[in-house]
């Protein structure tokens, strides 16, 4: 089981609050889990795939579309949440827009080469503890060092 810490939203009210879907991108190689990082687009700092609510789509498969559209990930994801991490996404303003992704599984079955971002990020597998330290989120990293895929099913 993730222990969530407490989310972290500075100054901003419960109404400015929006919501994104990530996904925890996952494989088991050589019995070890390691995870899909992939950059971001405009600072090139270490995420995990995520992204806006989708009509028709639950989150978990808006979690899963927003992989596949950023690191090419092919798969399907977990229905239930894994936790929660807090972040100011820049928008061209000084404060960013506060936003709080809900990040789902995503048990990877393939990569493909060719994928909408494919030229504008870098994806990387590795381990749960270095994911844990590349990504700038506390709450991101409790859930990447904490996750166990045994406890999935």
């Amino acid at each position: 089981m993730i222990k969530q810490l407490p989310l972290s939203l500075g100054r901003a009210k419960k109404a400015d609050v929006r919501t994104q879907f990530a996904a925890l991108c996952y494989r088991v190689k050589n019995d070890k889990v390691q995870v899909l990082l992939v950059t971001s687009r405009r600072t090139r700092r270490w995420i995990i795939p995520k992204g806006w609510p989708m009509d028709g789509r639950t989150p978990g498969d808006s979690a899963a579309q927003e992989a596949w559209e950023e690191a090419g990930v092919v798969g399907r994801p977990d229905q239930r949440p894994l936790g929660m991490f807090s972040y100011n996404k820049d928008m061209g303003d000084d404060a960013g827009l506060p936003v709080v992704a809900m990040v789902y599984a995503l048990k990877v079955k393939s990569l493909a080469s060719d994928f909408p971002e494919v030229a504008e990020r870098t994806r990387k597998w590795v381990s749960r503890k270095k994911a844990a330290e590349m990504v700038d989120s506390p709450e991101l990293s409790r859930i990447l060092r904490d996750f166990d895929p045994r406890f999935l099913a």
